[in-house]
C-alpha cells in the first residue's frame, strides 16, 4: 500500500506584475531608444515637409501634406557652388569605393586570421601582435605617409586611392576578428580534414568558410558602414571630382546660398545614411550572433 507524501512547495514566491527592477531596465530602454530615434523621425519628417511648414516651426508634427520632391531635388537637382547635379554621382562614388574594399579587405583577413590559427609559421605570434597594435593606431598619425604612399604609386586624388587606403587600414581589425573566431571552432574539424588529405585551401574553403557565415556577417556590417560613414579619407585622397556621399553631403549644408531648403538637405541626409541604416535592419541579429560568437575568444 502506497502512502501520498505531502510535499511543501518550495523557491521564491512568484513576483507581481510590477517589479521595480524591470521598470528602471524598460524605462532605460526607452530613453535611450529616443535617444537615438528622435532626431531620425525629426529628420525623416522635415524631409517630406514644403519650406512654408518648416517655417511655421512645428518640429515634431509630421506634414498634414507629405511630398518627395525634396527627395527628387536632393537626388538630382540640389547645387553645391555652381554644380546642380545632385547626390548620385556621388553615390555611385560610395558605391565604387565601398564593394571593392570590403571584398578584398575581407578575402584578405580570412586568409590571414586562417593561417596565423591553423597553419603557424615562424614569427606568426609577432607578426599577429603587429596587427593588433596596428588596430588601435589612429588614422591620423598614419594620414601623411599613406598620402606619399599613394602619390608614389600615381593613385593619389582617384577612387583606387581611397579603395586602398581602407582596404589596409581594415585589415588588423578583421584579421583579429576572424582569427578568434577561427580558434573558436573544434580543432577536431582542422585535424579531421588534414588526416583525409586536404590542404590549405581545401579545408578554407570547404570546412571553415560554411561555418563563418555569422563572422562573415560582422565584417560585411562592420565594413560596410565604416567606410560609407568615412569622411577623412574621402576628402584626402579622393580628389574634387570623385568625392563619396559623405563630403558632398557635407559641402550642401557648407555651401548653399540663398533660401536654406531645410527639407532637402534633411532629404540629402535620409539619403547619405539610407545604405547603412539598410544593412543593420536587414542584419543586425546575424551582427549580434557574431560578435558573440568569437569575436571574445583570445
Amino acid at each position: 500500500m502506497s502512502t501520498a507524501q505531502h510535499i511543501e512547495p518550495q523557491g521564491p514566491r512568484p513576483h507581481g506584475w510590477f517589479e521595480w527592477e524591470r521598470f528602471v531596465v524598460y524605462a532605460f530602454l526607452i530613453l535611450t531608444s529616443l535617444y537615438f530615434l528622435l532626431p531620425l523621425y525629426i529628420v525623416l519628417i522635415t524631409s517630406t515637409k514644403n519650406l512654408e511648414e518648416i517655417a511655421q516651426g512645428n518640429l515634431f508634427v509630421p506634414s498634414l501634406h507629405p511630398t518627395f520632391a525634396p527627395w527628387y531635388r536632393a537626388w538630382f537637382e540640389i547645387c553645391t557652388g555652381l554644380e546642380c547635379k545632385g547626390i548620385h554621382p556621388n553615390f555611385m562614388n560610395s558605391v565604387i569605393i565601398t564593394v571593392p574594399s570590403v571584398i578584398v579587405s575581407i578575402a584578405v583577413a580570412i586568409t590571414t586570421g586562417y593561417a596565423l590559427n591553423n597553419w603557424p609559421f615562424r614569427f606568426s605570434e609577432g607578426f599577429f601582435t603587429i596587427l593588433i597594435i596596428g588596430s588601435f593606431v589612429p588614422y591620423q598619425v598614419m594620414l601623411f605617409p599613406m598620402v606619399l604612399l599613394t602619390k608614389n604609386m600615381g593613385i593619389y586624388s582617384t577612387l583606387y586611392a581611397v579603395i586602398f587606403v581602407h582596404t589596409v587600414f581594415g585589415l588588423p581589425i578583421l584579421t583579429l576578428l576572424f582569427r578568434n573566431y577561427f580558434a573558436s571552432l573544434p580543432v577536431e574539424l582542422f585535424k579531421a580534414a588534414r588526416v583525409d588529405g586536404a590542404g590549405f585551401w581545401r579545408i578554407l574553403f570547404q570546412v571553415f568558410l560554411p561555418m563563418s557565415v555569422p563572422m562573415l556577417t560582422v565584417a560585411v556590417i562592420l565594413q560596410v558602414t565604416g567606410i560609407w560613414n568615412d569622411f577623412l579619407f574621402g576628402v584626402v585622397f579622393a580628389g574634387l571630382q570623385n568625392y563619396p556621399m559623405t563630403v558632398k553631403l557635407n559641402n550642401i549644408f557648407t555651401s548653399t546660398m540663398g533660401v536654406k531648403e531645410y527639407n532637402v538637405e534633411m532629404a540629402a541626409t535620409m539619403l547619405t545614411g539610407a545604405v547603412p541604416l539598410l544593412i543593420y535592419f536587414l542584419s543586425g541579429r546575424y551582427f549580434v550572433r557574431g560578435i558573440a560568437a568569437g569575436a571574445v575568444k583570445g
